[in-house]
């Protein structure tokens, strides 16, 4: 009845406690009796471990660097990275036990919730060394997925996150139940505590089940979208988080894409269609990459990546600015390896020429990089060179060709039909002629799986 009655009477008839002394009697505004909500900024510590010759310091520290990044855009505060080098990973704790007596000392000092690890840590691993810190424990995954939850605005991108996310959390569990594992043994005596941690398993795995069902239909969905596409040239930008794709996607295309200086601010893909000199492009944005980017998020999020394995070129955005660049490059082409996109047409966009103090490095990286354009996209330094780039592959693409098919094969025939444009087909007694525009890709998935009986008049 009081809650019901401040709701509804205005603060200046509304007097404290009735019980108390005529000289505490005060009015009290509603703002004054509402509680506290302001979240408090969670302190955290980072652990990084080199482990030479394979992880030398020096790389450890710019993983560091990078995890900061990531803490601070899931809205934590950094107040110290621990190092450790080890020959072996411990089994157990992943870290030594002076070390993790040292951690659980810099914690009490430094008034810390939680230790982020660089490195994936086993179910065990987390929660020996949760007792051991009397902490939280998380690690870079933990972090990334949690990122990831934050940023997920679209049906899609939230059930993606919530299925990786689940298949993390299956392992670990049964560290949730421990406060029922004080119970007797014994012969018809099995405890909650086990039947509990079953029941959430269960329910756990329907879920994930339902999920996977869910995006398998979120797939075909999309696979008929791209197939309705397909005379369309499809052009996708990609490379590591926060390099500017965006905002390229944005000057490019006049798109109104979210763009933030965080990790992870775009993770759904973002299709627009743009006339470049008379042909219909398809500019997509996609999820941007990072090292040690969970496995788990890969699966996940193949509907979206399906955009770069279905496109016919590639734009690969650097942020040309940032000290390591060429380590994120690494990472972004190991990354279109495992989707099976490493041979498609690609173009090094690199971004930010406006940060460059040296732009004598350029020079060097034309070298090395032949189909490079240098641009500014927030400043909309060099766009027309390249839209000129990409035009000259799209001429390239749509270039007509003639291929001979000996001895007549009518079921790779049906194959160009799918795949290409024909413009002219021949039937004679010995072979079958076509000449025809195929995507890049598609010719030489052709040409290698057909050699014996097809090539290029």
């Amino acid at each position: 009845m009081t809650e019901e009655r401040e709701n509804h009477v205005p603060y200046s008839e509304e007097p404290v406690d009735a019980g108390e002394t005529e000289e505490k009697r005060e009015y009290v505004k509603p703002s004054e009796r509402m509680f506290e909500t302001e979240k408090d900024v969670e302190r955290v510590i980072l652990m990084g471990v080199s482990r030479p010759p394979s992880q030398m310091r020096y790389e450890t520290d710019e993983h560091l660097d990078e995890l900061e990044l990531l803490a601070e855009t899931a809205g934590a505060e950094v107040v110290e990275k621990v190092f450790q080098n080890r020959s072996a990973i411990k089994v157990t704790t992943f870290i030594g036990k002076g070390k993790a007596e040292y951690l659980a000392e810099r914690c009490e000092d430094l008034n810390v919730q939680t230790v982020i690890f660089d490195d994936d840590l086993s179910p065990v691993q987390q929660r020996n060394l949760e007792r051991a810190l009397n902490r939280k424990v998380i690690d870079r995954t933990a972090l990334i997925l949690d990122i990831f939850a934050m940023h997920a605005r679209t049906n899609t991108a939230k059930t993606q996150v919530e299925l990786a996310q689940l298949e993390y959390l299956l392992p670990r569990l049964t560290r949730m139940w421990t406060h029922l594992s004080k119970q007797y043994g014994g012969i018809g005596t099995k405890g909650p505590g086990e039947t509990q941690i079953e029941t959430d398993r269960r329910i756990v795995r329907d879920r994930i089940a339902h999920l996977k069902s869910k995006l398998a239909r979120i797939d075909r969905q999309r696979e008929t979208q791209r197939k309705g596409r397909q005379d369309i040239t499809r052009v996708s930008l990609v490379g590591y988080t926060n390099v500017g794709k965006s905002t390229l996607l944005n000057m490019l295309t006049g798109a109104d894409v979210l763009v933030e200086n965080k990790l992870f601010a775009t993770l759904d893909s973002t299709v627009r269609s743009v006339d470049v000199e008379g042909h219909d492009v398809l500019f997509s944005d996609t999820v941007g990459f990072i090292r040690k980017l969970p496995t788990r998020l890969v699966a996940s999020f193949k509907s979206t990546l399906d955009e770069v394995v279905e496109s016919d070129i590639i734009l690969h955005v650097v942020d040309v600015s940032h000290p390591h660049f060429k380590e994120q490059v690494d990472v972004v082409r190991d990354t279109l390896r495992e989707l099976g996109a490493q041979d498609k047409p690609t173009i090094m966009v690199f971004n930010k020429i406006d940060r460059l103090e040296n732009t004598g490095s350029m020079a060097g990286l034309k070298e090395e990089y032949p189909y490079a354009v240098f641009i500014s996209a927030a400043r909309g330094m060099n766009i027309g060179q390249l839209r000129t780039a990409v035009l000259m592959l799209l001429e390239e693409q749509h270039r007509e060709k003639e291929y001979e098919i000996r001895p007549p094969d009518f079921a790779l025939s049906a194959e160009f039909h799918r795949l290409g444009r024909i413009i002219e087909e021949k039937y004679e007694e010995d072979h079958i002629r076509i000449r025809c525009v195929l995507p890049p890709d598609a010719e030489q998935r052709l040409l290698k799986q057909h050699a014996e009986k097809l090539r290029v008049v």
